[in-house]
């Protein structure tokens, strides 16, 4: 098959982890015969320097055209001050939003090479395999802000057919899988959480009535994922508690940068990231963990491509790497040495296997 894939490699270490993202994906095309158009385009903060916006006109009109977009990471101290008139998220919200990609997978395994990474004890951690569903087009990113001197205000709003959207897409996904959904919200709190919980409770009784629901407080999601994390199976929430829900549940899996998102719509094109940030201190380093890139590769070819066999291979190939000590400095034991960003994508390289 052939297909268009837009990169947009952005700031920090994401120029060095898609690299390797990027070198992965063309060795499995190569492995299969399939024929990848690679385009790079400018994005973040490499954007607002080079074109003055985060995301220019020809980025745009680029990954409108793509079959897939795969992203670095964005941001920087450079753009992050109180004043700033403009900033490399903006650019990704609007991404998000113009491409419509409404719904943002991020499977969360622990690798059982891996147990000794995490903070948390083996036993509690030994068999993880859950997938969060975080809505991503709607709630308080998106909705009126104001800020002066003496106050601010940013709305969160969601209506009920952004609810039922995404509440499809985690039924689904858990009719697939083990039949158990939890849906998250603050419905003791807020009214849009109240609506979500009702319209989530119907959706799911109408449609997928073979799926247990469980329903949870944001709180109370935040301790069981640390106290019960086996328990889950698709977890489904709204923008804001998706966002720092998953970043805790990367430390299940023993670090931030081993965990790949794909963020998808009605269509199958789609863009896919690791969800750690740009990390600025290490930029340049070499030392970067680029397994959450190389694996948002392969969700890339199973949502957008329908290259299932393809997105198996390059797991399979990751697992392996890590099983034989490939380790990046955020992974290594205490004392033993670390594999550079370049040595952990030549380790997934050099496992690549067509399927038996």
């Amino acid at each position: 098959m052939r297909a268009r894939i837009a990169v947009l490699a952005g700031d920090g270490i994401g120029p060095e982890v898609t690299e390797e993202g990027v070198r992965c994906l063309t060795a499995v095309a190569t492995l299969f015969q399939h024929e990848l158009e690679l385009c790079p385009l400018a994005f973040g903060g490499a954007a607002i320097d080079s074109e003055g916006e985060p995301l220019p006109a020809t980025t745009l009109q680029g990954v409108r055209s793509a079959d897939a977009v795969l992203l670095g990471a964005i941001g920087g101290p450079q753009w992050s001050g109180s004043d700033a008139r403009l900033r490399p998220e903006a650019g990704l919200l609007r991404l998000r939003r113009e491409l419509g990609t409404f719904a943002n997978l991020r499977p969360v395994r622990v690798h059982p090479q891996l147990l000794d990474a995490s903070t948390l004890k083996a036993e509690v951690i030994s068999g993880v395999d859950l997938v969060f569903v975080r809505e991503l087009t709607g709630g308080i990113y998106f909705g009126e802000k104001h800020r002066d001197s003496a106050s601010a205000r940013d709305e969160c709003s969601y209506s009920a057919a952004e609810i039922e959207r995404i509440v499809r897409v985690a039924g689904q996904l858990a009719r697939s899988r083990r039949r158990r959904l939890a849906s998250i919200d603050k419905s003791n709190v807020l009214e849009t959480s109240r609506l979500w919980r009702e319209v989530t409770q119907r959706v799911m009784e109408r449609e997928f009535a073979e799926v247990r629901l469980e329903h949870l407080l944001v709180d109370a999601a935040a301790m069981h994922l640390i106290r019960r994390p086996r328990d889950f199976d698709v977890l489904v929430t709204e923008n804001m508690f998706g966002d720092i829900l998953t970043d805790e549940a990367s430390m299940l899996a023993g670090s931030l940068g081993l965990l790949p998102s794909a963020s998808l719509g009605e269509g199958r094109r789609g863009i896919y990231e690791p969800i750690h940030g740009s990390a600025p201190d290490i930029a340049g380093r070499g030392i970067a963990n680029p397994y959450g890139s190389i694996l948002s590769a392969a969700l890339l070819m199973r949502h957008s491509l329908g290259l299932e066999a393809e997105a198996a291979v390059l797991e399979q190939a990751v697992a392996d790497a890590l099983t034989a000590g490939a380790r990046t400095a955020d992974l290594v034991r205490p004392g033993e040495p670390a594999c550079s960003t370049r040595e952990a994508g030549q380790a997934v390289l050099s496992r690549l296997r067509p399927p038996e």
